[in-house]
């Protein structure tokens, strides 16, 4: 997500090609994260109360269906606007900043995620691992509270620096010098998304920390199976395994997204290649809404919840079937009955 250089024509094929594919990715985000943010929000009605991995992932998936709907409004922006006289469009803008915001908050709650599942199935010997795990543990609800926090302070800049930019130029006539001031504007513009990307970094690392260990632990326990024979129906295991596989999963979507969102910024200001944008973009909203049914594959309470709906409208289905074949027959029943004259009944002796 960069801001739109100049405008390069794109065929109408292509155009809503891309559109259609929009929509898709959108619907598949917001079905996905609103599954698990509904799922969560009715447990906690009913429980009035949610684990650390559910308020989390409640969290992950309120953060990715705005994520989704502002990826979706570039992408109408793409489509719709591609010919225009101002390439930094103070709307187009506001969008990439409020994605900024959305991107940075979903890559927090997808590292404490990561934390909370090595937290919780990783075994650790070393003393300080185990202080760490236990301060973790008990600090999650501030620490969480806290990552949400901390994307506002590389965005708060930058949409400092945009709004007051805005007003100046809304206040005032068009300059001889508008051109510099606009050149300005995107040189700073792009500064600051280059550093609200960089500022994953730190999450990132975390994330691989995390990760590393959970690799590491399930070494040892593999090495410990093995040496005690144990069979492969091993909970503890399995719990590593499905952790790993959602980890390895984010880290691989992850790196799409970021790479994409980095390439945005010379295929916009060098090439001004506007379906190189387009293809950034495509990547960038299909990699959360991806990651976010690989989480409800991996979940075991959200599984059962799709398992039962799937089961419940395969049913349904199943008897709207069998009632429209009994209406068929009925119906060709009731025909047989009018044009067939009626026939002498035959008794046999």
């Amino acid at each position: 997500m960069a801001p739109l250089a100049l405008a390069i024509t794109v065929s109408y094929e292509i155009k809503w090609m891309y559109f259609f594919f929009s929509i898709l990715e959108l619907a598949a985000g917001m079905l996905s994260n609103g599954f698990i943010v509904l799922v969560n929000v009715w447990d906690l009605v009913r429980r009035r109360q949610l684990s650390k991995s559910d308020l989390v992932l409640l969290s992950t998936g309120t953060s990715r269906i705005f994520l989704q709907a502002l990826l979706f409004l570039e992408s109408v922006h793409l489509t719709h606007y591609q010919v225009m006289r101002d390439p930094l469009n103070s709307k187009y803008k506001t969008v990439i900043l409020f994605w900024m915001l959305a991107n940075q908050t979903s890559f927090w709650l997808a590292t404490w995620l990561s934390i909370l599942y090595c937290a919780k199935i990783a075994r650790v010997s070393h003393p300080f691992l185990l202080w760490l795990k236990g301060w973790l543990l008990m600090a999650f609800p501030q620490l969480l509270l806290g990552s949400l926090i901390v994307p506002w302070i590389s965005v708060i800049p930058c949409m400092w620096k945009h709004f007051s930019f805005f007003y100046s130029n809304s206040a005032v006539s068009f300059s001889s010098n508008f051109t510099e001031k606009s050149l300005e504007e995107r040189f700073n513009f792009s500064y600051f998304y280059l550093l609200c990307n960089l500022g994953n970094i730190l999450p990132f690392l975390i994330f691989l920390a995390s990760s590393t260990l959970l690799i590491i632990s399930l070494g040892r326990h593999l090495k410990t199976m093995s040496a005690q024979a144990t069979g492969s129906g091993d909970p503890s295991l399995e719990a590593h395994i499905i952790a790993l596989r959602s980890l390895i999963s984010f880290l691989f979507l992850y790196v799409i997204g970021f790479v994409a969102a980095l390439a945005a910024v010379p295929l916009t200001l060098v090439f001004s290649s506007k379906i190189g944008v387009m293809i950034c973009v495509g990547l960038m909203a299909a990699t959360p809404s991806m990651h976010s049914v690989i989480l409800i594959l991996g979940n075991s309470k959200l599984k059962k919840v799709l398992k039962n709906i799937l089961r419940w409208v395969q049913s349904f289905l199943k008897d709207r079937s069998l009632k429209v074949l009994w209406e068929e027959q009925d119906s060709m029943c009731t025909l047989d009955r009018l044009s067939c004259p009626l026939q002498p009944l035959e008794i046999s002796m």
